[in-house]
């Protein structure tokens, strides 16, 4: 008989969007003519760029000549992405051989697949709230799950804790759900505990284009050592609107070595050998991000996210409420007012149902995030700007009257 994954079986029910997808259409066949505010979803509302979508018509046609049609690309991608993807790091002083970055068709594939190169059974420390697709992946793998906790009084980016025992460790800065950022500082320290314990960093950095400040590293390789602990993954998804266009690249350093074995070159055997890489026309799309008008235009759509952001913060001050993210990153992490959490109840999802009848404002049930997450609630800088300052005019006028 077939032997199954098992570990499959260990996962828990994945109520959170199809709770809240059963939720809106029940609201939208009740109030037909109703204007929902979607602050929920993290998906883009801004088009690809202009010089993508040039990049992307000039690659099409060059499918349709001979002299330069491309077939099979490179597993791990081409040099011309490869190489753009190298100067963009090196004008933060990230000094990476091209060969180090893999492209891929996005971040999510890579953070599931890297637990390929690992053994089963290995400790995995999740810092929650956490993405849930780093719990469901570690999960199918077989992993044991080690649950680290963001608190509000380290504004949810926490400090390797005393006695922490893992192989691995899931880092992401700026973080979804909670727009948190790991400074210098912090972000050495994880460095030192990981090189220390001989533990592994995968560093999600998939919204490293909305960092601000300074202080606030855009990739782990600007820790000095992080190159023997760490592996990056990162997206154009949200830094040029690619989530419906799929591209991303995957950083592992040749310096990389655990257990006697080159980490880098078992990556190289993995992409090899289970993929056939990314299309030569996304990948001439992607290339054209980090071109000088790539560069500016992308600049602008991520203004306007960020300006989101702001006007979303910006009522949530006005009406006392406390939150986290929003200045460095695309999610506002808001704690649930006091005057919505009812007894016996889930703060969050009351939150979520109030928002939705009384103001027809979508955002995400904190719980959804892990149990860490009970009492909060997310909501994005992605929608329209004009559905943003509709959905903050709304929100003063509901909290500021509590």
């Amino acid at each position: 008989m077939t032997m199954m994954n098992t570990h499959y079986g260990e996962l828990k029910a994945s109520y959170l969007f199809r709770t809240i997808d059963a939720k809106v259409a029940a609201f939208r066949q009740a109030n037909p003519g109703a204007h929902l505010l979607r602050l929920g979803i993290g998906d883009v509302t801004q088009p690809l760029a202009p010089a993508v979508i040039e990049a992307l018509h000039g690659a099409v046609v060059d499918q349709a000549r001979a002299e330069t049609f491309r077939g099979y690309m490179p597993e791990v991608g081409a040099d011309f992405l490869k190489e753009a993807i190298a100067g963009y790091y090196a004008e933060r002083g990230v000094a990476l051989d091209p060969a180090e970055i893999f492209v891929s068709s996005g971040a999510s594939d890579d953070l599931g697949d890297v637990l390929d190169i690992f053994a089963r059974g290995i400790a995995v420390a999740l810092i929650e709230p956490a993405y849930p697709a780093y719990l469901d992946a570690n999960v199918m793998a077989g992993n044991r799950i080690v649950h680290v906790e963001a608190v509000p009084e380290e504004a949810f980016a926490p400090l390797p804790p005393a006695g922490l025992q893992a192989d691995v460790v899931y880092l992401c800065s700026p973080n979804n759900p909670t727009g948190a950022v790991f400074s210098v500082e912090k972000l050495a320290a994880w460095v030192a505990w990981a090189r220390a314990a001989g533990a592994i960093i995968i560093f999600d950095a998939a919204y490293e284009a909305f960092v601000q400040d300074d202080g606030v590293p855009h990739s782990i390789f600007e820790i000095p050592g992080a190159e023997e602990c760490a592996i990056e993954v990162c997206s154009l998804s949200k830094t040029a609107g690619f989530t419906g266009t799929r591209c991303g690249w995957t950083v592992v350093p040749k310096a990389l070595v655990r257990d006697g074995m080159n980490v880098h070159a078992m990556w190289v055997r993995n992409r090899t050998t289970k993929t056939n890489g990314i299309s030569y026309i996304l990948q001439r799309g992607a290339a054209a991000v980090f071109t000088p008008e790539g560069r500016a235009q992308t600049a602008a759509a991520i203004g306007i996210y960020r300006e989101n952001a702001r006007v979303l913060t910006e009522a949530l001050d006005a009406c006392g409420v406390w939150y986290c993210g929003g200045r460095n990153a695309p999610y506002v992490w808001l704690r649930v007012p006091e005057a919505f959490a009812e007894a016996g109840e889930s703060a969050s999802w009351t939150f979520f149902d109030t928002l939705l009848n009384d103001i027809n404002v979508v955002g995400t049930p904190g719980v959804g995030f892990g149990t860490n997450g009970e009492g909060y609630f997310r909501l994005t800088a992605f929608g329209s700007p004009e559905d943003t300052r509709e959905a903050a005019r709304r929100l003063r006028e509901l909290l500021g009257t509590r």
